[in-house]
C-alpha cells in the first residue's frame, strides 16, 4: 500500500508560493537565498529517490514539466522515468513522460493510487491539492522545509478545514543556514 506524501519548501510565516523562481511572485527564488547545505540537498535527494510516483497539481506540473526533462543526473533522471499524476480539469494530453491526468473524483482517484503503489506517492508544491489532501485525510505523511525568512505575502499551505487536524512530529532536523525539517505522520 503506498503512502500520500506532501513535501513542501515554507517560510516562517507559512508562504510556500514560488520557492524555485518560475511563478513570477514577487520573492521568487526565495528558497534559493537560503543555503540548506550539504544535509539538506541529501535529504531532497533521498526523498526522492524513495519516492515511487509525483502526484501534482496542475501548475505545479507544468512548471515541473518544462524544466526537468531537459535535465541530467540522478534527480532528474528519477523525476523523468517515473509515474506522474497530475491533477486537472483543463489538462487532457500530457506531454511529460508517463504521465496520467486525474479529473475525477479525487479522493476515489488517491485511494486507488495508494492501492496501485508499494511506496511514497509525493506532492510537491501544489498548495490547491496538498489542502484538498490535507482536508480530506488522504495525507500520509507531510514533509516541511521550514526557511528562517518572513515572506508576509503569497499562498500559504494552511488554510480553512473543515475539521481539526492533528499530526504526530516523527522527525525533525536543522540543516544549512537554519533551515528546519518537520517530519510529521497522522495521529492515529
Amino acid at each position: 500500500m503506498g503512502r500520500i506524501v506532501i513535501t513542501e519548501f515554507a517560510s516562517l510565516d507559512g508562504v510556500v508560493e514560488d520557492p524555485g523562481g518560475s511563478e513570477n511572485f514577487k520573492y521568487g527564488g526565495w528558497s534559493f537565498e537560503i543555503d540548506r547545505g550539504d544535509e539538506g540537498n541529501k535529504f531532497k535527494l533521498d526523498e526522492t529517490m524513495a519516492s515511487d510516483a509525483l502526484l501534482l497539481g496542475r501548475v505545479t506540473y507544468e512548471g515541473f514539466a518544462a524544466a526537468w526533462p531537459s535535465r541530467d543526473g540522478e534527480f532528474a533522471d528519477k523525476f523523468n522515468t517515473m509515474p506522474k499524476y497530475v491533477v486537472s480539469s483543463t489538462l487532457s494530453e500530457p506531454e511529460w513522460t508517463n504521465s496520467t491526468v486525474l479529473s475525477g473524483d479525487i479522493a476515489a482517484d488517491v485511494e486507488n493510487l495508494k492501492g496501485e503503489h508499494d511506496g511514497d506517492i509525493v506532492v510537491h508544491g501544489s498548495v490547491q491539492l496538498a489542502r484538498y489532501l490535507i482536508d480530506h485525510d488522504l495525507v500520509d505523511e507531510l514533509r516541511l522545509m521550514v526557511y528562517p525568512v518572513v515572506l508576509g505575502q503569497g499562498k500559504r499551505l494552511f488554510g480553512e478545514t473543515s475539521d481539526k487536524k492533528t499530526l504526530r512530529l516523527v522527525d525533525s532536523k536543522v540543516v544549512g543556514d537554519g533551515v528546519v525539517v518537520l517530519t510529521y505522520a497522522k495521529a492515529s
